[in-house]
């Protein structure tokens, strides 16, 4: 990359320089210190990257999996979170290895009007995290503080400002501040799991994969099937990968020593997948939580607010213990401080995200607060909409149709999925990009091409259900005949744009192996 050539006005420049130049390289580590002391240096941007596996959008589906199929489904968050190891351990490596993010190394090796597209598909899957996000953090207000939704919602714009204080006070701290609302997370839920004194047995076998687990046959409405889409479709998203490819170059480190740069490989990866484990867990308890809490089948509103009422509701419980505690109301409040923790949470990460796509994919800058104040007020709109139709309305036909946006936004992370895993994947399985030492052993390689597979041809067949969900619970023969042709038309359009995405990567490959060996 060139060297930043910012211009322009104050709210927008042009920029073509490294990856969050304002962070980029700001944190020193030590040399020739202990295992430890080197892992605490490089320890953060894991952080800043787990948020996005435990966010908003992924506590329905876990808990209505405990619900619906006991400990079947253990094993598909289990298996999602090693392909997220495996994804974001190759994301960090290629920012820290060719100093650019993944947004960047896309756009410098595609078209134009290839990159502008790739940017809109991640916007929009930016801004359904969002809308989640939005949600989650509305509820909690209300749940916590009784404010009104209309007015939580609102609220949630102003968070604006709680970014302008993070700018101001360091990336090491923001670090911390994450970290310290992952722990309340897990604390809050470690906590409750730990009253409803689980069958651990029961557990530990969930997390053998099954054939049962993929199935299609409907148990009690649902199918495995759908709970495992659901679980996947919330835990591995494209902003993620983008984040991490720009936040691992935060550490300072000389790029002419190879070994500096191999040890802040190793040290990446060891911070990433222990925060991941850390996710794993959260995404486990939670699932737990829905067979071990709760009676089973005793959660039919699988909303926020049903969640949170389950949790005060003493027919709901299965235990004396449980029972007992959630006459204080401190289970439900709980519920509630982690549900805002994870909502805020994922609003750092978010905007963080936003402004590496965009400077990448279209060189554009502008101030983060503004960036976020525009992605949220968009984010807000269906929101307000949502809320204002339904207010008229039950309050459990309410509360459905806010979980149902939340769940039908998450359409869109199923066709940005791709086209940030394998430009991700074919770049750092090339020497050209990152050199012998550094490119992708043949086993990551093979076990990444795999789970990219995988992971596209469950989306894409998870789609039909998707979009069938746009049109409520009991859809008509015509509905469901459109939603079949949409779904269909879609992924005609995600496949072929995957193979224009492709050719022009390899294209580039080619293009940068011939500059290599002009040089020579």
């Amino acid at each position: 990359m060139s060297n930043q050539n910012p211009r322009g006005s104050k709210m927008m420049q042009y920029t073509n320089g490294p990856s969050l130049d304002e962070i980029n390289g700001s944190v020193k580590v030590p040399k020739g210190k202990g295992f430890l002391r080197t892992l605490f240096a490089y320890s953060g941007p894991g952080a800043l990257v787990a948020v996005g596996y435990m966010d908003p959008g992924n506590w329905s589906t876990s808990i209505t999996g405990g619900q619906n199929f006991q400990y079947m489904l253990m094993s598909i968050i289990l298996l999602s979170s090693l392909v997220a190891m495996l994804l974001q351990y190759m994301a960090a490596k290629l920012g820290i290895v060719t100093q650019t993010d993944l947004a960047q190394a896309i756009r410098a090796r595609t078209s134009k009007s290839l990159g502008i597209v790739l940017w809109v598909l991640t916007e929009l899957a930016i801004m359904a995290t969002d809308i989640a996000e939005v949600i989650g953090a509305a509820i909690a207000l209300y749940l916590l503080f009784h404010i009104p939704l209309v007015v939580a919602v609102f609220i949630t714009v102003f968070d604006v400002l709680l970014l302008l204080l993070l700018t101001k006070i360091g990336f090491r701290k923001i670090e911390a501040i994450v970290v310290c609302l992952i722990l309340v997370i897990i604390a809050v839920f470690a906590y409750q799991v730990a009253l409803s004194d689980p069958n651990w047995g029961a557990v530990v076998k969930g997390l053998v994969p099954s054939a049962q687990a993929f199935s299609d046959t409907p148990v009690g409405g649902h199918s495995p099937l759908t709970g495992a889409l659901g679980i996947i479709g919330a835990t591995v998203m494209p902003h993620n990968l983008y984040l991490h490819s720009a936040v691992s170059q935060t550490r300072k480190v000389n790029h002419n020593d190879e070994e500096e740069v191999a040890q802040s490989v190793r040290f990446t990866a060891w911070d990433s997948n222990i925060q991941l484990t850390l996710a794993f867990f959260v995404n486990a308890l939670l699932l737990i939580m829905g067979v071990a809490v709760f009676k089973n089948g005793a959660v039919g509103d699988p909303s926020f607010f049903g969640l949170f009422n389950a949790l005060s509701d003493t027919s709901t419980l299965n235990n004396d213990v449980l029972i007992s505690v959630a006459k204080t109301g401190i289970l439900s409040t709980l519920f509630a401080v982690a549900l805002l923790a994870s909502g805020q949470n994922s609003t750092i990460t978010g905007t963080l995200t936003g402004q590496v796509i965009m400077e990448g994919f279209i060189n554009l800058r502008m101030p983060i607060w503004l960036r976020r104040l525009i992605t949220r007020l968009i984010a807000v709109v269906p929101v307000l909409i949502c809320v204002l139709m339904t207010s008229g309305k039950s309050m459990v036909e309410e509360h459905r149709a806010l979980n149902d946006l939340m769940n039908n936004s998450q359409v869109f992370l199923a066709f940005a999925l791709p086209f940030s895993m394998l430009p991700l994947l074919i770049m750092t399985g090339s020497a050209n990009e990152m050199g012998q030492r550094f490119k992708n052993k043949l086993w990551i390689q093979i076990l990444g091409w795999f789970s990219v597979i995988a992971l596209t041809y469950l989306n894409l067949k998870g789609l039909p259900g998707q979009i069938e969900a746009f049109f409520g619970e009991n859809p008509s023969a015509f509905e469901l005949h459109m939603a079949h042709s949409i779904s269909y038309v879609l992924i005609a359009g995600v496949l072929i744009l995957l193979a224009w995405t492709i050719y022009e990567l390899l294209k580039g490959d080619r293009r940068y192996k011939r500059m290599a060996l002009d040089a020579e």
